[in-house]
């Protein structure tokens, strides 16, 4: 199978479930920023995180592939190949949180990202993902999608925020907090 199809030569991609919209369509744009949050988690986790962030993040990417599944295919598409996000992956995000939070010290500044380098890719993705999630919320503002993709997305930049400071704590690197003087 080539790589290439030339079908998109003239600004126009195929949805997953059928139709083809054009190029920089808001569910383009919002699929699109997902994958690059995937890869944005790929370069973390070619940083080499200890356990249990290695699995984390891994279990994470599958996450995400449904997630752009889901955004490419319309909600009144055909296919039942499809996969949507469910409450589930929402739930396994916010149990991931509560286990961090415990261990942490409790959050009382603004914190600048960084710290190691897992830790500040991992920053960088959550930018990514508030991005993300703009655009999901810019595509629903003209489609209707799964309501559970918001949710997840949102959640996602909270785990994200949480888990570069867990990274750090595992790693002992103090957290630099944002100050008026930083």
């Amino acid at each position: 199978m080539k790589i290439y199809t030339k079908t998109g030569d003239k600004g126009e991609t195929s949805l997953f479930g059928g139709g083809r919209v054009r190029k920089n369509h808001a569910r383009v744009e919002a699929y699109g920023t997902i994958d690059e949050l995937n890869a944005a988690l790929g370069v973390a986790l070619s940083a080499g995180p200890p356990e249990p962030i290695n699995q984390w993040l891994r279990e994470v990417q599958g996450h995400l592939f449904h997630l752009g599944s889901d955004l490419a295919t319309p909600l009144d598409s055909k296919t039942d190949r499809a996969t949507r996000i469910a409450q589930s992956q929402v739930s396994w995000l916010e149990d991931a949180i509560d286990q961090m939070t415990a261990q942490l010290e409790p959050l009382r500044n603004f914190i600048l990202p960084g710290g190691t380098p897992v830790a500040a890719q991992l920053h960088v993705a959550r930018t990514v993902c508030r991005r993300a999630e703009r655009q999901i919320v810019a595509l629903q503002e003209t489609s209707e999608t799964n309501a559970l993709a918001v949710v997840y997305i949102n959640r996602l930049s909270d785990w994200l925020f949480t888990l570069a400071r867990y990274e750090n704590a595992l790693a002992g690197e103090s957290e630099r907090k944002w100050t008026l003087q930083s």
